[in-house]
């Protein structure tokens, strides 16, 4: 198989099983909270084809097997209509019914009539009648007599609109959550299992005419401690160096062969101006129990909120952003992790289970984070925004995430394919 399309396709498995997850989420809280789901689609929204039905839900596979989403009934911006509840009574009584006839019997524009039909479907008080494609079937038998309020409550009970604040909450938040304990579950299974790897004090090579060959050091040599002060672990050493500038003196203790040494050496420095010792340090291997690899994992949730962090600070922004990848440079890395084995796969696909996570439950919307925000806002205003500053501040979000993606799918197009 060629090497471009074994790349594309291991970025389609990936991907998939990544918002399966997370679209699997919000499926289970939805479903545990009495709520209606209409699809659970593997791929983008578009032609469909339908593998099973269960409990009302249909699930299937798109014509573009990239990610997966789940519709739930309710969800639609806005306050409700208020001719919602005579429009489910007419529908009910009539049986079947198209726009121009509800339009007539509550007297309101065929558009509105129509939006109104939408929301009902939505809800699976009524659905699309199969020989034609203007009229609607009820799913409620109702007379005129009924009382209206009652029909619309039940007909709501099902929605995502019927729940309490709290378990919107929890349904938006539900694929956040199931990305995260992927993720720390596959961290914490391959670091208990294999361990892993860090940099160590111990050197592999030092670099000729630096600070490091001044002091004396050579491969082999292990640092013990910098200026004087005692050095931990590589991270110390170099956030020790890091507060010195190029042209200082410093002073490096090591042991070679069980004995102690010591010297001093003028700090190089690297391309981008900041202060070098010239060193290459080794690994060491790191073995870890489940406690320990339990909280590693969380440790590493923690370092992929601050990397993202570091996306909204306009003084890291550039070192963030080229540090990220878009979906073409993941599917690249992707693809090169599955070729060499399948401990770098699952571990990746736990990184980027993280990281998905972790971006989603950004306070921005159309994200996860977002709409939670919104819903509190919502919750304290005790009104829904209005539908067209729903809408507008969901589109405003998306541009500003969409032009974040056009900036990094051209850099990695950049890195990968034309440099």
């Amino acid at each position: 198989m060629p090497e471009a399309l074994t790349t594309i396709l291991w970025g389609v498995l990936t991907f998939s099983i990544l918002v399966v997850l997370h679209e699997g989420g919000h499926f289970v809280a939805a479903r545990a909270f009495g709520v209606k789901v209409h699809e659970f689609m593997v791929g983008l929204p578009g032609p469909a084809v339908r593998l099973h039905t269960k409990s009302g839900t249909a699930f299937g596979l798109t014509a573009i097997p990239l990610g997966g989403y789940v519709r739930i009934a309710g969800m639609e911006p806005g306050p409700e209509d208020p001719l919602l509840a005579p429009a489910l009574r007419a529908t009910s009584a009539e049986g079947r019914i198209d726009a121009s006839r509800l339009a007539s019997i509550i007297g309101v524009p065929t558009d509105r009539a129509s939006s109104l039909l939408v929301t009902l479907a939505d809800w699976g008080a009524i659905t699309p009648a199969e020989d034609d494609d203007f009229s609607y079937v009820s799913t409620i038998s109702a007379t005129y007599d009924d009382d209206a309020e009652e029909l619309l409550a039940n007909a709501r009970s099902v929605t995502y609109r019927a729940l309490t604040t709290w378990k919107r909450l929890v349904v938006l938040s539900a694929g956040v959550l199931v990305n995260l304990v992927a993720a720390v579950l596959v961290f914490t299974v391959v670091l208990s299992i294999w361990g892993y790897y860090t940099q160590s004090l111990t050197l592999y090579d030092v670099q000729p005419d630096s600070a490091a060959a001044e002091v004396g050091m050579e491969p082999g040599d292990r640092i013990v401690a910098f200026d004087g002060e005692p050095v931990a672990d590589w991270q110390e050493l170099t956030g020790a160096i890091s507060q010195r500038e190029p042209g200082d003196a410093v002073t490096v203790d090591y042991v070679r062969n069980s004995t102690r040494l010591s010297g001093e050496g003028i700090l190089g420095a690297t391309p981008h101006g900041t202060p070098m010792l010239g060193i290459v340090s080794d690994v060491d291997h790191v073995s870890l129990s489940v406690p320990g690899a339990l909280v590693e994992s969380f440790r590493l949730v923690g370092l992929v909120f601050e990397a993202i962090a570091r996306f909204f600070n306009p003084d890291t922004f550039a070192e963030a952003a080229e540090g990220a990848r878009s979906v073409v440079g993941i599917t690249v890395e992707v693809a090169e992790a599955a070729r060499t084995g399948p401990l770098n796969y699952a571990w990746i696909v736990a990184l980027l289970s993280l990281s998905l996570g972790v971006m989603n439950i950004l306070p921005i919307p159309p994200l996860d984070g977002g709409r939670m925000l919104i819903e509190i806002i919502e919750k304290v205003a005790g009104r829904p925004l209005e539908r067209k500053l729903a809408i507008g501040v969901s589109i405003t979000g998306a541009l500003l995430l969409f032009t974040l993606i056009g900036v990094l799918m051209y850099a990695d197009v950049m890195r990968y394919f034309v440099q």
